[in-house]
């Protein structure tokens, strides 16, 4: 085999390698039998509260929408539905082509927690830890897509709700909507991986503030925090959407193998130790290097400018 031609067979090895080793690492749940955890019992007690649904489109510029929807109860989260949930970002993750997510609420409103009939259903401990197990675990896959993920806040994100957009990696605010962790008033703290998720977007100060206090964060307060990105100049639902899709665009342009790889190097940096983010880095770095993406950027642009 000649010199280029060994070169092209061992760089395409080694991102193959990569690239399954990066999908492994991503899907890796948090919880399994080891820690008491009994998927298979929670998801036949979620399948008995149904409503709702979760939708998802994709569109041909790699960018998806994925909406709640269950508008009569404010986008609550049925059992059915955190099922969904599950489903979408398993589909998620392998969408070759994807880039970027917004995730919205149907009817002007974004999410307001779980819904109580299925709280209540599932009151005893066993249950409540195990579906605590199933959401972290499925936000925390949410979380580590190798998709730029925002969440559009329209109307209120209460509770379960709020910690959803805490799973993305941006958040867009609209005129008049909130984020607001009530867990207090429930008697509980956030179960789905919101409380530890805020503290590293906030800060821990901060973060013990909006949870002990419950506080009502408008759309200027997050933004002064650092929760929110940006606050849109449009309610209501067409026009926000269109917003944060050319918001979202300017962080999506180019490549998927380049997206995937930004965002793979910097879910790295938030979770690993130093050393073992740096390896990250280079195993990341090694598969893009002389790629055709690389390759054909060194074509058109011989310098920066």
């Amino acid at each position: 085999m000649a010199g280029p031609e060994m070169a092209a067979a061992l760089w395409k090895n080694l991102l193959q390698t990569t690239k399954e080793t990066i999908l492994q690492q991503r899907m890796t749940s948090l919880y399994t039998a080891a820690h008491g955890y009994e998927e298979e019992r929670i998801k036949e007690k979620l399948q008995q509260f149904a409503g709702g649904s979760i939708n998802l489109s994709k569109e041909d510029n790699g960018i998806a929408v994925l909406t709640l929807n269950n508008p009569k109860l404010m986008n609550a989260i049925t059992g059915t539905m955190m099922l969904e949930l599950q489903e979408r970002v398993t589909e998620l993750e392998s969408w070759k082509d994807g880039k970027g997510l917004i995730i919205c609420g149907a009817g002007n409103t974004f999410c307001s927690g779980s819904d109580l009939n299925t709280v209540k259903a599932i009151s005893n401990s066993q249950d409540g830890m195990n579906m605590c197990m199933f959401m972290q675990n499925t936000l925390t896959r949410l979380m580590r897509l190798p998709l730029i993920s925002v969440a559009l806040v329209q109307g209120k994100a209460l509770g379960g709700g709020a910690e959803l957009t805490t799973a993305c990696d941006f958040r867009l605010m609209t005129p008049g909507s909130e984020i607001r962790f009530v867990h207090k008033h429930m008697g509980l703290v956030p179960g789905w991986g919101g409380g530890a998720r805020l503290v590293r977007i906030v800060g821990s100060r901060a973060a013990l503030q909006l949870l002990s206090g419950a506080a009502r964060l408008d759309p200027k307060r997050a933004l002064h925090l650092g929760l929110s990105e940006e606050t849109l100049s449009s309610s209501d639902e067409t026009g926000a959407l269109e917003e944060a899709r050319a918001w979202l665009n300017q962080y999506t342009e180019g490549p998927a193998s380049v997206i995937w790889a930004m965002k793979k190097v910097v879910t790295a940096g938030r979770e690993l130790p130093m050393e073992a983010a740096l390896r990250t880095e280079k195993d990341v770095f090694g598969t893009l290097w002389g790629g055709p993406a690389n390759l054909q950027a060194l074509i058109r642009r011989p310098k920066h400018k």
